[in-house]
């Protein structure tokens, strides 16, 4: 490694996962993932606990991303953080690590948009899409299509006006009595299920803007008048209910993400985000993209959920640029690409 290396440590704490990873001139060398089971009992992610667990988490996942990269921390150009979206008491801990780590060092602090890292996640391994791509960002909080010119330049054409497909997916598996997060729970019982055993709804709204709150008032009454007949019906056609919900929550996100490809014309296409890791989603899209004759680019499973890989890809390109944050920053609950 010459001595204008371009080292970046990065931190992600947006929501219930830890963080650390340290890239060198484009190349992530690790990715140090804490993940917090506390939350499992009280079926989804409870603020207060997290914020706690990041504390506990934060200085352990650092050292062990600085220490494995085989690069001393004086070495570093700079620190990267999420500055948001995400929970707020979350997002706190690791800006002010990040702030007095970079002050301690005296090095720059560069802030990154969670969800512009998750498109990033596509360029730290090839292949890499080509400019312009369209990405369908889907993830617990966020459902979003956005048209990627450049690496910094990115443009939201369409996104959920309710819940995001991740909190579908999640409402939907308390409906049918599953654990937290039940997404993937909803994944792994609807690969022995049959699709079209139910039918639910398609929301179509305007333009390619998405709607996912029908289909859990859907179900719930579904559910509510089939019980009333037969107090087993869930545990009797769990993996036919878990089949159908995702068929139609797949085909929710396909339908706008066609149409955003003729719209705009571009054959290079990605998904990103923690739904991205959906094998229904995965399979269907890919199907779609062999029809179309499109480039299809799917993250690896580690880099679709939360990570500071991510984060340290979006670093290096803003780093280049020369784009850094002041020490008075804040952390921001909600943020726009």
């Amino acid at each position: 490694m010459g001595t204008n290396d371009i080292f970046i440590l990065a931190i992600e704490s947006s929501c219930d996962e830890t963080s650390a990873a340290v890239i060198a001139d484009g190349k992530v060398l690790n990715n140090i993932v804490a993940t917090q089971s506390v939350h499992e009992k009280y079926g989804g992610v409870v603020p207060e606990l997290a914020s706690r667990a990041h504390q506990e988490n934060l200085i352990p996942v650092v050292q062990e991303a600085i220490l494995s990269s085989g690069i001393s921390k004086d070495q570093l150009s700079a620190v990267a953080f999420t500055r948001g979206p995400g929970l707020m008491g979350s997002l706190l801990v690791g800006v002010s690590f990040a702030k007095a780590f970079a002050f301690g060092r005296n090095i720059p602090l560069i802030e990154v948009n969670h969800m512009n890292a998750h498109i990033l996640a596509h360029f730290i391994e090839d292949p890499k899409p080509d400019f312009p791509f369209i990405c369908l960002t889907v993830s617990g909080g966020h459902t979003q299509l956005v048209l990627v010119k450049d690496h910094l330049d990115m443009k939201v054409i369409g996104e959920t006006l309710d819940d995001a497909v991740g909190e579908a997916f999640d409402k939907t598996a308390k409906l049918l009595g599953l654990p937290y997060p039940g997404g993937p729970l909803i994944d792994n019982y609807a690969k022995a299920g049959n699709p079209k055993a139910f039918q639910f709804p398609i929301t179509r709204m305007p333009g390619l803007n998405y709607s996912f709150s029908g289909i859990k008032t859907a179900v719930l009454y579904f559910l509510r008048d089939q019980l009333k007949d037969n107090p087993k019906f869930i545990e009797e056609n769990l993996s036919d209910l878990c089949a159908s919900i995702q068929y139609s929550l797949v085909e929710m996100l396909l339908i706008k993400l066609k149409a955003a490809v003729k719209e705009y014309g571009v054959k290079e296409v990605a998904i990103a985000g923690g739904v991205s890791a959906n094998s229904g989603l995965r399979e269907s899209l890919s199907r779609l993209a062999e029809q179309k004759g499109w480039n299809l680019y799917i993250p690896k499973f580690e880099y679709c959920t939360d990570n500071a890989a991510m984060i340290a890809m979006a670093a290096h390109y803003k780093y280049l640029k020369g784009e850094f944050s002041s020490m008075d920053v804040t952390p921001l609950a909600k943020m726009k690409i």
